[in-house]
């Protein structure tokens, strides 16, 4: 199961996470340390989630 993030939430834990757009596109990726909080993105209703998944 896959769990997305918004931006302003805390990490989880500390790993790579990718951003996604509505449509599902990639914008790129951030590393963030457990804690650390999703920074903001240029699109509204984008989201993150953790690599790999």
């Amino acid at each position: 199961m896959q769990t997305s993030f918004v931006p302003g939430e805390q990490a989880p834990e500390t790993a790579t996470y990718s951003c996604y757009d509505e449509q599902g596109k990639c914008g790129g990726e951030v590393r963030l340390n457990k804690g650390e909080r999703f920074p903001a993105t240029q699109h509204s209703g984008s989201y993150y989630v953790r690599k790999g998944e």
